[in-house]
């Protein structure tokens, strides 16, 4: 089945907003790319909660899933925040992975270690794209954008801290 490309006329979803309109795209790009790398990293995460195995299963399996958890819930507040700008989120999954920056890893099998390391990298590259965001919000004056953004950057940086504490060896 082909994808429906209808478009509805711009003025049916343009929310009103007090800042210029050329500033905010940059901002709702940037949004839209982490909104994209957090489905592809909840997605990512609830594959290694599925998948986890060995002497560490059980710890790993329920932090994997609480970080999943935390990432899919942070999934809304950035989509809301792009319409509140006026901006248009994204639609689908072909929409995801045309901006995602992550990779995705297909494994058939993936050691508790090298999950432990890539969720880490991952998340702190999704750091990267919130401080991206960040900077295009201060450059448009989106002072909502930039403080929000501060919590979804710790939550990022917080997994990643445990992901690194947890894959150390003694």
């Amino acid at each position: 089945m082909a994808p429906r490309t209808t478009k509805p006329a711009p003025d049916k979803l343009k929310t009103p907003t007090d800042l210029k309109s050329n500033a905010l795209t940059s901002v709702a790009d940037a949004l839209n790319r982490v909104l994209a790398d957090s489905y592809a990293l909840y997605l990512k995460t609830k594959n290694f909660h599925w998948h986890v195995s060995g002497p560490h299963f059980r710890d790993y399996h329920l932090m994997f899933d609480e970080q999943a958890a935390e990432i899919l819930a942070v999934t809304d507040l950035i989509a809301e925040r792009v319409r509140k700008t006026g901006n248009v989120t994204l639609r689908s999954i072909g929409d995801i992975a045309r901006r995602q920056t992550l990779a995705d890893n297909d494994a058939a099998f993936v050691s508790p270690q090298d999950m432990l390391e890539e969720l880490r990298a991952d998340n702190l590259a999704l750091v990267e794209g919130f401080r991206a965001v960040k900077q295009a919000a201060e450059d448009a004056g989106d002072n909502a954008t930039s403080g929000i953004v501060d919590d979804w950057t710790d939550q990022a940086e917080q997994r990643a801290w445990f992901l690194f504490e947890t894959g150390r060896t003694a």
